[in-house]
């Protein structure tokens, strides 16, 4: 159940990309060690309302459940010491920094070596470290928007739009933690780190995928599409039902079949219009007329009964119904952890399983919670390790 179990992580991070990839280290077993200068506030997440828990906010537990926490100041002589005796037993460190910060803080590898040999440093930042904007500030919606994907996202005859939730922050965690853990894995091998870096615009212009493919080679630019509509795949698209919306995707001819039978119109598989792949999105129009006036007959739930287990299909729902249907608690993916402030806190379980079993989860660190604790271990080890040189 915890098979980063004895690695140990040190984080200066605050927000979303950085402590949304390191809460998977955390949940898979890692001693994750927030470093956090309390003069400061710690990480900024703490603050953001509306709801609180005490000093802190629900906010703030999104990203940083199974963490522990340290106040340090770093630039200090004797915040420093500490760091460095934190680093010397740690295997990674990752900040998600404005990318000239690391290097003016000594906490990339070419600084960090000397301490600790094997110690893998994961950069986070905005637009990276070795470029025209490494000391930019930058957020996931800017990327959003300078990337492409907002040209993508939203109805054809609309305003460009975000992705509603932070997905580029999560992305960008998640990419640097595969680079961490990989490199975690060859230190452990040869004895040397390194430092690998992530960031947010690149990760950002990947997530183009085929949509870039398709303008860099053919200089087709795909355009935001009525419905939510694939770009070349019909019928893809959210259809309206009697009360509501539905989402259907049938990205084979054998859905396209079983769609022209569960709506009750066999004859729409000699059609010629939509009689392959490439005539229905050349008539995408006139198949969405007709699959609307049959999906208008019938309410959301029925059309489900009808259709689920034969084509991919999918209400459409707002947050509160998608966290308030039955099928995300019978999977667990809604769960109680209690909290300090709050015995009956309700979070989103980690996705992972583990042998068939969710992970376990624990509320996030009040700011410093474990600094007595780690410091005190971390002045014993020097100790013992000067004693062993002086033997």
């Amino acid at each position: 159940m915890k098979p980063l179990a004895g690695m140990r992580v040190l984080t200066l991070e605050m927000f979303g990309a950085g402590p949304y990839g390191t809460m998977y280290l955390a949940d898979l077993g890692a001693e994750v060690i927030k470093i956090e200068n309390a003069a400061t506030g710690g990480d900024a997440a703490r603050g953001v309302g509306p709801h609180m828990l005490g000093p802190d906010s629900q906010y703030f537990q999104t990203w940083n459940m199974n963490k522990r926490s340290v106040a340090l100041d770093i630039k200090s002589a004797e915040g420093r010491a500490a760091f460095e005796r934190l680093v010397a037993t740690s295997d990674a460190l990752v900040n998600n920094l404005r990318g000239d910060q690391p290097e003016k803080l000594k906490i990339d590898y070419a600084n960090l070596k000397p301490i600790n040999p094997r110690i893998v440093c994961l950069h986070i930042s905005a637009y990276g470290r070795d470029n025209a904007r490494k000391s930019w500030p930058g957020y996931d919606f800017l990327m959003q928007a300078e990337a492409g994907l907002m040209g993508l996202t939203g109805e054809a005859d609309g305003p460009p739009s975000r992705i509603g939730p932070s997905m580029i922050d999560y992305m960008t965690g998640m990419t640097g933690v595969v680079g961490l853990l990989s490199c975690v894995m060859r230190a452990r091998e040869t004895g040397i780190g390194c430092d690998v870096d992530a960031s947010l615009f690149d990760v950002a212009l990947h997530q183009l995928g085929y949509a870039a493919i398709w303008y860099l080679n053919e200089k087709q630019v795909s355009r935001r599409q009525p419905r939510s509509a694939h770009f070349s795949v019909a019928p893809v698209q959210t259809f309206p039902t009697a009360d509501g919306w539905i989402f259907v995707m049938c990205m084979t001819d054998r859905f396209w079949e079983s769609l022209a039978d569960g709506v009750g119109r066999p004859g729409f598989k000699t059609d010629k219009r939509f009689a392959s792949q490439d005539a229905r999105r050349r008539n995408r129009d006139a198949l969405t007329r007709e699959l609307d006036n049959e999906f208008r007959r019938r309410p959301t739930q029925v059309w489900l009964e009808a259709l689920n287990g034969v084509i991919p299909v999918a209400p459409v729902f707002e947050v509160d119904a998608a966290l308030d249907a039955p099928f995300p608690r019978e999977g667990g993916m809604i769960r109680t952890v209690p909290h300090p402030q709050r015995a009956d806190f309700q979070v989103l379980a980690n996705p992972l399983k583990v042998d068939g079993q969710r992970l376990d989860q624990t509320a996030a660190p009040t700011l410093g919670a474990d600094t007595d604790d780690l410091l005190r271990q971390t002045k014993a080890a020097a100790s013992k390790s000067r004693g062993s040189v002086r033997a």
